[in-house]
């Protein structure tokens, strides 16, 4: 394992995208652990990209002009429903104060929309198709199990940025919870941001 494969990881993990994103405004809407389930699914949201690099789906989805431009639509689509769902204030982007009585968050939509979040991005089929093979040697015994030993701690590092970044929303969270014109804004700048997303991966 290289240094250039490990910078070049953290600096994918940090950037921010949908993934830092939703799991940035789960920790802001239910708390710390709300937080780290979004972590956990959009890390999952990863397994089936690494799937498909290891074993050679990613080729089909990079030679068919049909299949990648369907499975971006899709993860537009989806980017677009998030948006909307976090304008309205409704589903797993709420930010809310748990009042006594309230309905406890749904640990199953989280793990849903999380996974559905880097499911539905083709760049990550793209990165593991692209960047991983770098770090092989062509024909080198076991080049199958050192692929999935890269793709495991590219996993392993994308959860540690996303628990980092959940936490620090989720302590941001009793500052903005009894703010209303706050919570108004950060709605608002959620779905901007969804929608700034959808609109890039459709143009790229």
């Amino acid at each position: 394992m290289t240094p250039e494969f490990l910078l070049t990881s953290l600096i994918m993990c940090v950037t921010p995208g949908t993934g830092v994103l939703f799991t940035m405004a789960a920790g802001l809407a239910r708390g710390a652990r709300a937080s780290a389930v979004a972590a956990v699914a959009c890390t999952l949201g990863v397994v089936p990209h690494m799937l498909a690099a290891i074993t050679g789906l990613a080729a089909l989805l990079h030679t068919s002009a049909l299949a990648f431009q369907i499975l971006k639509y899709a993860g537009v689509a989806y980017l677009l429903y998030m948006a909307v769902s976090t304008l309205r204030d409704k589903g797993a982007l709420t930010v809310a104060d748990e009042r006594p009585g309230a309905a406890p968050p749904s640990v199953a939509k989280v793990l849903v929309s999380g996974v559905l979040i880097n499911l539905l991005n083709p760049k990550l089929t793209l990165f593991f198709f692209a960047f991983l093979p770098q770090f092989l040697v062509p024909g080198e015994p076991g080049a199958l199990l050192r692929m999935t030993g890269l793709s495991l701690v590219f996993m392993l590092m994308t959860l540690l940025v996303f628990l980092a970044y959940g936490a620090f929303a989720a302590a941001l969270r009793r500052h903005v919870i009894s703010r209303p014109a706050v919570l108004t804004w950060l709605r608002r700048t959620f779905a901007v941001a969804f929608t700034a997303l959808g609109a890039r991966l459709a143009f790229s």
